[in-house]
């Protein structure tokens, strides 16, 4: 048996309150053996002396390989920004390219103290992979569609992404779960919701969606069918308690409350929905209505950057301009949201530090001039905190960042082969 012990540090409960405890790590099941004092010792040690240890981050709604695309495409509405500039772009993408990306993406996670991400993308075998050598923790999906192809590539499409969960659930040794990912209600036809969603659900494999993330998603919908698009959701079969979507900015008292009545949780992008002028969830009244929130940084074409402690600075902000009140999401429920909200989404047994959790966790540095007096140490992860703060970070027992040094990345070679291959993306596009 081998142990981890990180030691010296104040924690985060799962309560929000904080106190001065080590944790002692099974790095043989990758989870947490037990919180206090005097628990060690251990074959291994991480120093958390002047830090505070937290739940790992969990990025609850990524493209993660888009990190090919950062500051390629930016200042346009979803639809002129997908049609114009992603999509021309991603029908380039080969294999080595999303492999690149996922890999620089995921160096950019670990730094910022996130341990697991979903992603719904392309070449996912290959993504798998990259979760697999890098040790983190996933749950991955092929993103179908089905706008732009003849019925027979669309089904081929969707084929590829219920094969894809089939076969890879439980790779990286069970850090990897799988997921079916039809894009969206508005980028996927209705005879291939009716035909996939039974089978997927059938192979008990779970769906995520793009829902609700803008009006030009939802009129159509309504003028169609004189219903709102998480009702016609709904008699699709996609809503579900191992269902999730991405976005949910303008959804409606009787949406809200068929998500919390189905238990589908719902992947809150903040910085992406401002950046693309989607509008503003109404994250508080999600909450209020007992849905389950999570938090996601969408991917780094849109955002920019996968950091989820800026997300929560902007979950934060961004929620109490919706609800015009200053107490709205406060700092504790947003903190709630990056963790335990969005491994809840995900179906993760992480996102909180007690014996018997998933052995995911961070250590953030608290000696920085922003991060001074240590009044509420939770407000400073909400609104103070940045990803460049974090220390140490652990997944599933291994420590995959000691003293701010990645390792299992090259990280180096991950940026030059970004770079190179992101370049050579663009030549080919235009």
């Amino acid at each position: 048996m081998s142990d981890l012990l990180v030691t010296g540090g104040r924690v985060l409960r799962p309560d929000m309150r904080i106190e001065r405890a080590d944790v002692l790590v099974d790095q043989d099941s990758g989870t947490i053996e037990a919180v206090g004092d005097g628990v060690g010792p251990a074959d291994d040690e991480l120093d958390a002396e002047g830090g505070l240890v937290i739940p790992g981050l969990v990025n609850a709604h990524t493209h993660v390989a888009m990190t090919l695309f950062r500051g390629y495409a930016d200042d346009k509405p979803l639809d002129a920004w997908l049609q114009e500039d992603i999509w021309p772009v991603e029908a380039e993408l080969q294999a080595d390219d999303v492999a690149a990306g996922a890999r620089l993406g995921i160096a950019e996670m670990i730094r910022s103290g996130t341990t697991a991400f979903a992603d719904m993308y392309f070449f996912m075998p290959e993504v798998a992979e990259v979760v697999a050598e890098t040790g983190m923790r996933a749950k991955l999906g092929h993103g179908s569609i089905s706008v732009g192809k003849d019925d027979e590539a669309a089904r081929a499409d969707f084929r590829e992404g219920l094969d894809f969960a089939r076969e890879y659930d439980g790779s990286a040794d069970g850090r990897v779960s799988t997921m079916f990912t039809p894009h969206s209600l508005t980028t996927v036809f209705e005879e291939h919701f009716e035909t996939f969603v039974p089978e997927a659900r059938d192979a008990d494999v779970p769906i995520h969606f793009h829902a609700n993330e803008t009006t030009d998603e939802v009129d159509p919908i309504i003028e169609e069918r004189d219903r709102r698009p998480l009702d016609w959701a709904d008699d699709l079969g996609l809503l579900a308690e191992d269902s999730f979507i991405a976005h949910g900015v303008h959804v409606d008292d009787s949406e809200m409350a068929l998500l919390a009545e189905r238990d589908t949780a719902v992947v809150h992008c903040p910085a992406s929905n401002m950046k693309l002028a989607s509008g503003m969830a109404p994250v508080q009244e999600l909450l209020d209505a007992g849905v389950t929130v999570g938090l996601g940084t969408d991917g780094a074409a849109s955002n920019n950057d996968l950091d989820m402690f800026d997300e929560m600075r902007d979950a934060a902000m961004l929620g109490k301009l919706a609800a015009d009140d200053a107490s709205a999401v406060d700092a504790a429920t947003t903190v709630r949201m990056a963790t335990e909200g969005s491994a809840a989404a995900l179906g993760l047994d992480s996102g909180r530090i007690e014996a018997g959790a998933n052995a995911d966790l961070a250590v953030v540095s608290l000696d920085a001039p922003r991060l001074t007096p240590h009044h509420d140490l939770v407000s400073h992860l909400a609104y103070a905190a940045t990803g460049s703060d974090v220390r140490h970070t652990v997944c599933d027992g291994q420590v995959l960042m000691r003293d701010q040094k990645l390792t299992t990345i090259d990280e180096a070679a991950a940026r030059e082969q970004a770079e190179t291959r992101a370049q050579a993306l663009v030549e080919r596009a235009e």
